[in-house]
């Protein structure tokens, strides 16, 4: 495992967004895709990953629970980001494994906040 954050947004503008957010932090790969993401992640795991709920077709929720439950990647943390915040989709989010779950729109200082208490 490295000191690398891999963010997984289906949407690239805001891929780019929260990579510009989080370079202060060390080495921001990029993954539009469960497939794409799960190819960076066995090849070098990274410390920490950012992961939209909602990848288009694919589930961020079932992606961050097959990490945590694969114990080759279960050390990854992981920061859900999602649209939806209702009690019930956070309360989801944390019980496929995330360790922290945050909201759309976000503030780059707050997302750059809570990544770096991650990966302390």
């Amino acid at each position: 495992m490295r000191d690398a954050i891999l963010v997984v947004d289906d949407q690239r503008e805001l891929r780019l967004l929260i990579r510009l957010s989080l370079i202060t932090l060390g080495r921001v790969e990029t993954a539009a895709s469960v497939a794409e993401a799960m190819a960076i992640v066995h090849a070098d795991p990274p410390r920490l990953m950012v992961l939209d709920v909602s990848l288009g077709a694919e589930s961020g929720l079932a992606l961050c629970r097959a990490l945590k439950t694969d114990p080759a990647t279960s050390m990854i943390r992981i920061l859900l980001l999602s649209a939806h915040g209702q009690q019930a989709e956070v309360a989801a989010g944390l019980a496929a494994g995330a360790e922290r779950y945050m909201l759309k729109p976000f503030s780059p200082s707050e997302l750059l906040a809570a990544a770096a208490a991650l990966m302390a």
